[in-house]
């Protein structure tokens, strides 16, 4: 399941890349995180609001993580310990009156060390996906990240066989020689408030099959259902608690 520091890992790459500066690790973020208070490398995370990251391990799918609330930090020890590695999509949105518009979105689903994966997605998510522009250093301000790990893959036999905001789908098919592919993720569906076959049928055209809306059942489609929880950030949490660290 990806948590808050996958985020703050993800923001500090591309932060780091579009300033010219030397980002820290997820190794590095994740000891600032849990470092006790009386620690020299906990600076910047004396303050409640900063240090409830510590105990933060997930966030919900439709909202950022608050780093203003005042809750102190409660202790990590019970909480399980996230993946050390697994198939992951870095999505980059702009925010806008509170509504998120995509920015770019790549992954894998080849599973990946988080520590290697992450930096790596987080920049080719948000300055190589062909369908927008590089991201630049004036948009930051304006940035949401949310971070996918992916589990429980499935290949289903009915196309049906899968479930509207639990399940995403990687879709493949051949059709006059030429193979297509695409996939969405698990909240897609449930955010553009589509039925399963306007799903399957905005996969079909994201792969790039331009047949006739009437055909499109009898292609003979290979279905994956996967699971995965995300994590979502938007950048002022992110600078809060990067400027708390210089303080």
């Amino acid at each position: 399941m990806a948590t808050t520091e996958h985020c703050l890992a993800c923001f500090e790459t591309l932060e780091a890349n579009l300033t010219n500066r030397k980002p820290l690790s997820l190794d590095e973020i994740q000891a600032l995180l849990v470092a006790p208070p009386s620690s020299s490398s906990s600076k910047g995370l004396q303050d409640p609001a900063l240090r409830r990251l510590a105990a933060d391990t997930e966030s919900s799918s439709s909202s950022s993580t608050s780093l203003a609330a005042s809750t102190p930090a409660t202790s990590t020890s019970s909480l399980p310990l996230p993946p050390t590695s697994a198939p992951l999509f870095v999505t980059w949105n702009t925010m806008e009156d509170g509504e998120a518009a995509l920015r770019g979105c790549i992954g894998t689903f080849e599973s990946q060390p988080l520590s290697e994966g992450l930096p790596e997605y987080s920049l080719i998510s948000a300055l190589h996906d062909t369908r927008f522009p590089p991201i630049r250093k004036s948009e930051l301000p304006t940035l949401q990240v949310a971070v996918t790990l992916l589990t429980d893959f499935e290949e289903v036999d009915d196309m049906y066989e899968w479930d509207v905001g639990v399940h995403g789908l990687r879709l493949s098919f051949y059709d006059r020689g030429r193979r297509y592919g695409s996939t969405y993720l698990p909240d897609v569906a449930s955010e553009q408030g589509w039925t399963k076959d306007e799903t399957l049928f905005s996969l079909i055209r994201k792969a790039g099959w331009m047949g006739s809306r009437k055909q499109w059942k009898d292609l003979e489609l290979k279905i994956t259902r996967y699971q995965g929880k995300r994590s979502v950030l938007e950048y002022d949490d992110f600078k809060t608690w990067r400027d708390g660290l210089e303080d």
